[in-house]
């Protein structure tokens, strides 16, 4: 991987990460098309850019967590599955799912019909009293937080399962997306930190360096990004992103098939 690869695919994961469009899968899609050899660097390259981006949630929100300890709560709680699921199933995904193109072609497609049909039946059903990220219980914390644990599957959308789940459970779309930004901190930052225990001893100067750069391109990227799409919710529905999962999904398979 060169520095202008890495830049690239920094500036995807940035715009990716917390819209439901997977970050995973666009990074994955992408190195496919830029024909970038996929080897243990590559993956630990595409996780660790994550966190650059949940870095940019850290600068955002630290305020209102640190001055909500309700908040923590909620989140710690919501952690918990993703957090065991993710130990366990952590090699399994790395080995087999994290290079492979058709899964994600298929999970972008299926959950973009997922979130057009669930704003369908959320305009004819809203909840007529929508709850806050203190108010949820511990029950309705779990599930999101096992909802979220499907974006193990590349292509899924940590951003799109927890914020599925978050409005599942009575959150508007405003507070689904801000707390799936909340929960991505501890999410990414576990999954990161467990990727630097199994491979940092065998990064070269120069893949430290390419690390690096992409941390930085991802962090500034979601931070202009997470802003914009606060915005975006409080005006419009998740279908444009459905249909843009679709789209993707299909005009990828064609790439590669004809």
């Amino acid at each position: 991987m060169d520095v202008l690869s890495a830049i690239l695919l920094s500036v995807i994961e940035g715009i990716t990460e917390f819209l439901p469009i997977s970050s995973t899968g666009h990074l994955i899609l992408s190195s496919k098309l830029l024909r970038i050899e996929p080897t243990e660097f590559t993956k630990s390259f595409d996780i660790f850019i994550q966190l650059g981006a949940i870095m940019a949630v850290v600068v955002l929100y630290v305020k209102r967590i640190v001055q909500n300890p309700k908040l923590i709560r909620s989140i710690t709680i919501a952690f918990i599955p993703t957090g065991i699921l993710g130990l366990v199933f952590y090699k399994i995904i790395k080995l087999y799912l994290l290079d492979n193109d058709m899964i994600v072609v298929a999970a972008l497609a299926g959950v973009g019909a997922l979130l057009i049909l669930l704003e369908k039946y959320w305009h004819h059903h809203a909840a007529k009293k929508e709850k806050t990220l203190e108010t949820l219980s511990v029950k309705e914390l779990f599930f999101i937080g096992l909802a979220q644990s499907c974006s193990m599957i590349p292509g899924v959308s940590r951003s799109a399962a927890s914020i599925v789940g978050g409005m599942t459970m009575g959150l508007s779309r405003k507070n689904a997306v801000e707390f799936s930004f909340l929960l991505a901190v501890p999410t990414m930052a576990a999954a990161t930190g467990l990727d630097l225990i199994q491979s940092a001893h065998s990064f070269t100067a120069y893949e430290i360096g390419i690390l690096a750069t992409g941390f930085i391109v991802s962090w500034i990227t979601a931070f202009i990004v997470i802003k914009a799409f606060i915005r975006f919710v409080e005006r419009q529905t998740f279908i444009p992103f459905g249909v843009y999962r679709i789209v993707v999904s299909i005009l990828y398979f064609l790439s590669v098939t004809l």
